[in-house]
């Protein structure tokens, strides 16, 4: 099939087509070397063009275990080469593919002038007035105002633990499998909540622990997350995860932004501030805290260009993260983060029991 990648600035790429369809979205890519399928069904992915820096992306098929969501997210594909199994899984998912372009490039020119709007067009007969003409109608991630209605659940759902373990009620904007899974493998009962969800709702669970998880787009477009956290910081342990991170943050008032071209593979180093120790982590964002408000202690920073990727505070039994510590796809560095947010519901638990 013909295919066309149109870039912001009216560039336009010739390529090969893997799977048909017209899209756009914001053009962005992801240095991991493995993990394809759980980048793909990552819902924070949701309304972009995800561009794969490794050349060969399927090499080892593709297995439904291993995914994050229930279908792909990103509006398409675009690699160096896709194999078979991964061009007919997005040709079944709609997703538009393209491969046989030069990655290197375009991830290049994304590092250079940051994530940037895209238009593509693959079939038979598509031309390459067809992706500029999606590049036209192309979004911008921050006009996505209500992005969490795409990605979260529409009403609640409950995964059971030990009868035992803690109550956490996980806001989801967007949620990956693996943190609901990491949960339960340590007893909790996850109630997972519309993104949306209210303080009168929230409450109606008597969470042990306030999770706010990953999603997609501009923290500043999910009040109702925001709203929720302010209702509970300071009487429930919360904790977050990725923008949970950000909307925590904008709850106790510290400001986010958008980066040039954010955070995405599995190879980013963050640094503990008090030990000094570096692990590597995998992220997807393209918002950050800018300012973390007074309340909270920069715990965690990023080695490449210092954003905060932990915010602590003990007073308020709050602990995020701007990374996945749940991996999958690795590394496995921070999977004690779960240990750590049920600890603290343990904690304060005794005390009140004391």
């Amino acid at each position: 099939m013909d295919a066309y990648v149109a870039i912001e600035g009216g560039h336009v790429i010739e390529a090969r087509g893997r799977a048909p369809g017209t899209t756009n979205g914001e053009l962005v890519f992801t240095t991991a070397y493995t993990g394809y399928e759980e980048s793909l069904t990552d819902p924070s992915y949701e309304e972009q063009i995800l561009t794969f820096a490794y050349p060969l992306i399927g090499n080892y098929g593709v297995r439904e275990e291993r995914f994050e969501s229930g279908r792909v997210h990103p509006n398409a594909a675009v690699a160096r080469e896709l194999t078979d199994d991964v061009a007919e899984w997005l040709t079944e998912e709609g997703v538009p593919a393209v491969d046989q372009i030069d990655t290197r490039d375009l991830v290049t020119d994304v590092r250079e002038d940051g994530a940037m709007a895209c238009g593509i067009a693959v079939g038979d007969d598509v031309t390459p007035e067809d992706a500029l003409a999606e590049l036209e109608d192309c979004t911008a991630m921050s006009d996505h105002t209500d992005i969490g209605a795409q990605v979260s659940v529409d009403e609640v759902e409950v995964t059971e633990g030990t009868a035992d373990g803690e109550t956490v009620a996980l806001i989801d904007c967007g949620a990956k499998q693996a943190i609901v899974d990491s949960l339960n493998e340590r007893g909790a009962t996850v109630h997972r909540m519309p993104y949306d969800a209210t303080p009168a709702e929230v409450e109606a669970v008597d969470p042990d622990v306030l999770f706010v998880s990953n999603g997609p787009g501009d923290p500043a477009n999910f009040d109702a997350a925001v709203e929720v956290v302010d209702a509970f910081v300071g009487d429930v342990p919360v904790a977050g995860i990725c923008l949970g991170q950000q909307i925590v943050a904008r709850a106790l008032g510290g400001t986010t932004e958008k980066m040039a071209f954010g955070h995405r593979g599995v190879n980013q180093p963050v640094q503990d501030v008090d030990s000094g120790k570096v692990v590597m982590t995998t992220q997807n964002h393209g918002y950050t805290v800018a300012d973390a408000p007074e309340a909270l202690e920069v715990s965690q920073i990023n080695v490449n260009d210092g954003t905060p990727e932990g915010l602590d505070s003990d007073d308020l039994d709050v602990i995020t993260r701007q990374y996945h510590p749940e991996a999958n796809p690795g590394p496995n560095d921070s999977l004690s983060f779960f240990d750590d947010v049920l600890g603290m519901a343990e904690a304060k638990r005794t005390v009140l029991a004391d």
